[in-house]
């Protein structure tokens, strides 16, 4: 069984918040996928992932840059994992059909968009009644906090 937490975004952006949990995974010596909405989505966080200033490098990939397997994070729409990453980052209300084949799960949700949270409380419940191990964590002014 996975390990999924579901982030609640209130007060940042994902490609703000995207950046420490890639690099504590880096340094884990884990790979990530980050699964995408949108050949529009993921051009812009591939951008915004060279631009990070903390951690000041996040080495990454997808399909136009090639080399799958060179890459620790590889940014994709598709549901697959060419790198081998047994961490799954996902964003803009994205599943997988293969969660049992991922260590850790992150599900990444905008907070202010009502949709958004009922579709991450369907996913919730969806994760719960498979055995899924699961974590909440919402933005609070300190931080992350780990809410019951």
């Amino acid at each position: 069984m996975a390990e999924i937490g579901f982030y609640h975004l209130t007060r940042a952006s994902t490609e703000t918040v995207l950046p420490p949990l890639l690099g504590r995974t880096l340094a884990a010596g884990e790979r990530a996928v980050i699964r995408c909405g949108s050949a529009e989505r993921l051009a812009a966080l591939d951008t915004a992932l060279w631009q990070c200033q903390t951690p000041d490098w996040l080495p990454h990939g997808h399909a136009a840059s090639g080399h799958a397997e060179w890459q620790p994070i590889w940014l994709t729409e598709d549901d697959e994992a060419p790198n081998g990453a047994r961490f799954l980052f996902l964003i803009d209300g994205q599943g997988t059909a293969h969660i049992g084949d991922y260590t850790r799960v992150f599900d990444l949700f905008d907070g202010n968009d009502g949709q958004a949270v009922a579709a991450a409380r369907r996913r919730w419940v969806a994760a719960k009644a498979a055995g899924h191990q699961l974590s909440y964590w919402q933005q609070g002014p300190q931080g992350w906090e780990r809410k019951q």
